[in-house]
């Protein structure tokens, strides 16, 4: 017996699109590419020196040495940029974070020797004060313990100016401290340094997806019991990532960050509608971790989960993705060009 179709479908059938790929290619709203990555890296003092983290299967911190290494395999998969968090000593860790804004420190030297041998590749460099003090918080504290936004500001304006004579090509203030943006660029500007890009965390939220990260830089011990919910964001808020964004665009602010990613793409789809203005996203530590675990125990498929993850990204919003993937996923991209 034949079935009218005709009567029981509509003339437009979405399926029609799907049935082959090359349709399903000529139709495609997003596209992934090396372009849209920017991998962050971990630098210790030292030479020869590789470290794994076990929280972060595959990821390692590294002497500048092997980090030039690195940096060389970005430029030949064609990732655009990176983005340096160090891993201080600590014996170097103090209440004041002096280290943090020491031109002969270790984020200066690596970003002069990384400018040198590769003067093409994007340095971006985190300013915040948590690798650097000896309680593990983002700023300076009080005696009760509470992170001072102002007295705080005056080191992370110390940071970014000695970051940007090094050379960095972007600062990306993570602190979440009040005013901190517009400080930091009056501050460049008046040094003379009015390239020098703000990637502003505008919008970083008080997760529990980092944890994988402070093991990383070392602060889980100093931060000990203590949150980070007095400058972070409520990850219960919405509305709030927009005033946050406003303000450090009005600022001046050249790019915003939303922090984490996937469980915060609705955060970005909003930032990106608001404001239309260049918007990254950072597939954290605890997200890059739970796709390696859940890949180690073949319960996924991790080229194909976290390309499409990224794709995500990219579908909510996103200009560019801090992804420790990075380089996988260039390469995997690369593949299927061929």
């Amino acid at each position: 017996m034949i079935i009218n179709a005709g009567s029981k479908y509509p003339k437009t059938r979405m399926r029609r699109m799907r049935r082959d790929d090359f349709s399903r290619r000529l139709m495609r709203e997003n596209r992934l590419s090396a372009d849209d990555l920017i991998y962050p890296v971990f630098v210790l003092d030292g030479a020869g020196r590789s470290e794994t983290i076990s929280s972060m299967p595959g990821v390692n911190r590294v002497s500048l040495d092997l980090l030039l290494e690195v940096a060389a395999q970005c430029v030949n998969l064609g990732i655009p940029a990176i983005a340096l968090f160090p891993v201080i000593e600590p014996g170097l860790k103090t209440l004041g974070a002096e280290e943090a804004f020491n031109p002969g420190g270790l984020v200066p030297c690596t970003v002069r020797a990384l400018k040198q041998r590769f003067p093409g590749l994007g340095v971006i460099t985190d300013i915040a004060l948590d690798p650097y003090t000896s309680h593990g918080q983002d700023g300076l504290i009080d005696a009760q313990g509470y992170v001072m936004n102002d007295a705080t500001i005056d080191v992370l304006v110390q940071q970014a100016l000695a970051h940007a004579e090094a050379g960095a090509d972007v600062v990306a203030p993570s602190d979440m401290m009040d005013g901190r943006v517009g400080a930091i660029r009056q501050a460049l500007d008046a040094a003379g340094y009015i390239h020098t890009r703000i990637l502003a965390y505008a919008a970083k939220y008080a997760s529990n997806f980092y944890g994988p990260f402070r093991d990383a830089v070392g602060s889980t011990a100093n931060l000990g019991a203590s949150s980070k919910e007095t400058y972070q964001m409520d990850p219960a808020n919405s509305d709030e990532a927009l005033r946050e964004v406003a303000q450090d665009i009005e600022e001046g602010a050249d790019m915003v960050m939303v922090k984490p990613g996937m469980p915060y793409l609705d955060i970005l789809r909003r930032v990106k509608d608001t404001f239309g203005v260049p918007t990254y996203a950072y597939q954290v530590s605890g997200e890059y971790a739970m796709l390696k675990a859940a890949a180690a125990n073949g319960w996924l498929d991790e080229k194909k989960c976290v390309l499409e993850s990224l794709l995500c990204f990219k579908r909510a919003g996103a200009d560019g993705i801090l992804t420790y993937s990075a380089l996988d996923a260039a390469e995997w991209l690369k593949q299927a060009q061929i």
